[in-house]
């Protein structure tokens, strides 16, 4: 999620079109990425029975303690990934809810290593476990840089921004956030006002890399498929094109709309429909949301209602996948 404003702190985004598209909310639902926990308690007030909130990051699940003591056994903290998301509950699930991307109380944090605005340690674990980016930007080659930044930041500067790393590496070791930015920044050109930070791009994609949260993501997918019963709800929260790419083939093909397919998506055999889909089109924040929390420009939502179908395995090669995602690299 976007860091929110300052006037308004963990702002929700994209709630209020979430609720209404999933009305009325009842029974046991699932926050995959909890974080701040607004989605959860969005739901809670909206009528669900209870709340099954998943987050692999620690800290989110210790400030949860607070706000969540009033909603007593209606509010249920695990520390898991949303890959496994079946496996949390003993019912079958109502719904679903998929925030995806970096917290608002990860990016505030700067030894958590997530903000090139911020200077801390360069570590970017979700789960505060496994390989840092540091060990990940001072370790792998340049060939392999460049393909994870190109690949998981779109970055069309990826080889010579690889190449500026390898060579400041050599000298010394890349061990926090600002010395990267500044690195990242001097192979591109200063924007313009209204563009993105020039180490955007770079620091998305070293992200998603040591998080591998592609693959996550479609485990979650799948694993949302399994838990839900017939007449579930599962939205998904993208916060850019790489992430909803994936949801919009994933929701397609398994609501038995593939279509004739594309240089990201081969075409597919019908199968029989796991999800009917409930918004053709991605929700997008409107003009009121935008002046509360601009940040939530880019966030886009998509929902899907499961059917009785079985459950079933998911062909990744027709989801869009990043190609070093779906050759099995981090």
């Amino acid at each position: 999620m976007p860091q929110p404003t300052d006037a308004a702190p963990h702002v929700p985004v994209l709630l209020g079109p979430l609720l209404a598209a999933v009305a009325p909310v009842a029974g046991v639902w699932l926050d995959g990425t909890l974080g701040a926990g607004s989605y959860a308690r969005g739901l809670l007030e909206a009528g669900a029975a209870q709340v099954i909130g998943i987050d692999r990051d620690p800290l989110a699940l210790e400030l949860a303690q607070q706000w969540a003591a009033p909603y007593g056994d209606r509010m249920r903290l695990v520390q898991g990934t949303f890959g496994r998301l079946d496996e949390y509950s003993e019912v079958p699930l109502d719904g679903v809810v998929l925030d995806l991307g970096v917290s608002s109380m990860q990016l505030d944090r700067a030894e958590r290593g997530f903000s090139f605005a911020k200077d801390g340690p360069l570590d970017m674990r979700m789960s505060q476990e496994g390989e840092t980016a540091a060990e990940l930007v001072n370790s792998v080659s340049e060939s392999t840089l460049a393909d994870i930044l190109y690949h998981y930041g779109e970055e069309r500067a990826s080889r010579r921004i690889a190449r500026a790393i390898v060579k400041a590496r050599s000298i010394a070791s890349i061990e926090s956030t600002l010395q990267l930015t500044e690195i990242v920044s001097s192979c591109l050109p200063r924007p313009k006002p209204g563009q993105s930070h020039p180490a955007t791009r770079s620091f998305q994609a070293i992200r998603i890399a040591v998080n591998a949260e592609f693959h996550e993501l479609v485990n979650g997918l799948e694993a949302a498929e399994r838990a839900l019963k017939p007449g579930g709800m599962l939205a998904v929260v993208t916060f850019h094109s790489l992430e909803d790419r994936i949801v919009k083939r994933f929701m397609q093909v398994r609501a038995g709309r593939a279509g004739q397919g594309s240089r990201h998506a081969p075409l597919v055999a019908p199968e029989p429909a796991r999800f009917d889909l409930i918004t053709r089109r991605p929700v997008g924040a409107d003009e009121e949301e935008l002046a509360v929390n601009p940040r939530s420009r880019s966030a886009l939502l998509r929902i899907a209602r499961r059917t009785d179908a079985p459950a079933g395995p998911v062909d990744r090669s027709v989801l869009g996948l990043p190609l070093l995602a779906l050759k099995g690299e981090g």
